[in-house]
């Protein structure tokens, strides 16, 4: 398969228009666009998502989601719609031009509104995922970030998202197919990435690009990716600093921003899509592609090989091959990667392997990574970022019912830590974070939430710059703390602990009077009472207090960190 070059019809209208577009824009409807749609939009404008003129309309999406398929019959298999909440849909109205910004307000494109309806989410989550499991990051997005509303229409792009970093590594699909022709390459094959590079990465894309005689194209994706991945900063480091290990004038290297959706074999076929457009002829795919990992049963969402076989299936229609992804391994003996399938003597000769499991632990506790898993410059680069656990920010945040003990052990816990320095660390409860930062607050689900979310935003940003924060609010719903442990987890470790006094207990102990006022119906949505309470399913810790002292709760969270290497012994 060689490659098609000609320019690919973009969404962008001329310099003079946009500027005339610019003026007019600003008298209409406003949408503040999430990191994600900004993601979506960028693709959508620059033909990076070609065919697509706009954001689906009712039709395509429901098509794509039950049949991978535009209603035109076009092989899209990712539904991409605009979503707004309930009080946004309602000012708008179908035949509307709205003016969709970026963060800071920036106008990046107007779209014209065709459609606006209310998808079927948990439908959505079993077509496109597999299945409605909220472990599935992107189900969990679904149902507890994207809006309710979905809005369809063709976009008119006014600019492009602005981006302050790696500026020359970023490249439109019409950028890199000009590049290509311009090098004369016939045939590239993209290599995709929301990881570091090893060594292995390095032999399986020489093979890949050598198998299939072409040039490579290392195209990681630097939009959003699993919550809990390196940073991209830190993984476009490493990337420059292993491109030398490449010859020079075979290998190029561009990002991508991309909102991942972590979706396996649907998400396979949608990357294929994604840099045939780029102007790329082949394309790797891995084993269990895109795949996010474990379900709530504790088995992976998809099977290794089923991204591989729905490409495979498709790759025709698609026009672009895939080149499959070998399991690489290092075989001591002959000091060199190779295949693990095609080593005939494996039981002669010494395998060694490094799981990413394995390569984190070796970093948060400081050991050794052999030069044969990793460059030197990768270590270096991913040890800047990580520094061995007992140094990085971390935070401990306590959940149970009022007058549980949290606020107590908390406070031991504080003082416990404070004793042994070395860390900043912060306590913060959830009535004094009340009285500091959610005066404003009433006790509604929607404040309690949001009073829980600004504890978290706090404490990942004490995390972050390497103190100890600790928390102790109510935090009764579990997406809520799901979502504070994602905040927390781009920067350090998340120790939940679940102080498991009983209701009765608690209403024992009644030090603020609340439980009576409750029980007489003076306060309104209390926890345990006439309020549920989401049980924490897997804590860190599960701490029992009656007829337990405090300072022995503290020291069993205490031993935990220590345990975890957060502290040392």
């Amino acid at each position: 398969m060689t490659l098609n070059l000609a320019p690919i019809p973009e969404l962008f209208v001329s310099y003079e228009s946009a500027q005339k577009l610019k003026i007019e824009a600003a008298d209409l409807h406003s949408h503040d666009l999430t990191p994600r749609q900004i993601c979506d939009l960028e693709l959508l404008m620059n033909g990076g998502f070609s065919p697509l003129k706009g954001f689906l309309s009712q039709a395509d999406y429901e098509s794509v989601v039950d049949k991978m398929r535009l209603a035109d019959g076009t092989l899209w298999p990712m539904p991409i719609a605009l979503d707004v909440t309930d009080a946004e849909a309602e000012k708008i109205t179908l035949g509307q031009d709205i003016a969709l910004r970026d963060q800071e307000g920036v106008i990046l494109a107007t779209m014209t509104v065709t459609d606006k309806w209310v998808p079927n989410k948990a439908h959505e989550a079993a077509q496109v995922f597999g299945a409605d499991d909220q472990t599935h990051p992107a189900v969990n997005y679904l149902h507890n970030t994207a809006g309710s509303v979905y809005l369809g229409g063709a976009v008119t792009g006014i600019q492009q998202p602005v981006h302050y970093d790696f500026r020359g590594r970023r490249d439109t699909p019409n950028e890199l197919r000009a590049f290509f022709r311009k090098l004369g390459w016939r045939k590239v094959v993209a290599f995709q990435t929301r990881n570091p590079l090893h060594r292995a990465h390095q032999e399986l894309t020489f093979r890949a690009a050598k198998e299939a005689q072409a040039n490579l194209l290392i195209h990681p994706v630097v939009g959003m990716t699993k919550p809990g991945d390196i940073d991209h900063f830190t993984r476009v480091r490493c990337y420059e600093a292993v491109l030398d290990q490449y010859p020079s004038s075979t290998t190029s290297m561009s990002l991508l921003n991309l909102a991942m959706r972590m979706a396996g074999p649907r998400e396979a076929v949608w990357h294929g899509l994604i840099r045939k457009n780029h102007g790329c002829s082949h394309f790797i795919v891995g084993r269990d592609h895109a795949g996010p990992g474990k379900n709530a049963a504790g088995e992976d969402f998809y099977g290794p090989y089923d991204a591989q076989d729905l490409f495979r299936e498709h790759q025709e229609e698609m026009g672009i091959e895939m080149v499959d992804f070998k399991h690489m391994v290092y075989v001591q003996d002959r000091a060199q990667y190779e295949p693990a399938d095609e080593i005939t003597d494996q039981d002669k000769v010494t395998i060694l392997n490094i799981s990413g499991t394995e390569l984190r632990r070796r970093l948060s506790e400081g050991l050794e990574i052999p030069e044969w898993f990793s460059f030197p410059a990768v270590v270096e680069e991913l040890r800047k970022t990580r520094p061995p656990r007992a140094e990085q920010g971390f935070t401990v945040f306590f959940t149970g019912f009022s007058g549980s003990g949290k606020s107590t052990i908390a406070n031991a816990l504080m003082v416990k830590l404070m004793e042994m320095g070395g860390r900043p660390v912060t306590l913060l409860d959830g009535d004094i974070v009340r009285k500091n930062l959610s005066s404003e607050l009433g006790f509604s689900k929607e404040h309690r939430d949001l009073n829980i979310r600004r504890i978290g935003y706090v404490a990942s940003e004490i995390t972050k710059n390497g103190g100890i924060a600790i928390c102790a609010p109510i935090a009764p719903y579990a997406t809520t703390r799901r979502a504070v442990r994602e905040d927390v987890e781009q920067f350090g470790a998340f120790i939940e602990i679940h102080v498991a006094t009983s209701i009765e207990e608690c209403e024992r102990r009644d030090r603020k009077g609340l439980y009576k006022l409750a029980r007489d119906g003076k306060i309104k949505e209390f926890t345990g009472i006439s309020d549920p309470y989401d049980v924490p399913d897997s804590p860190e810790l599960r701490l029992e207090t009656e007829s337990v002292e405090v300072d022995n709760c503290a020291h069993q969270v205490i031993l935990k960190l220590e345990s975890m290497g957060l502290i040392k012994a």
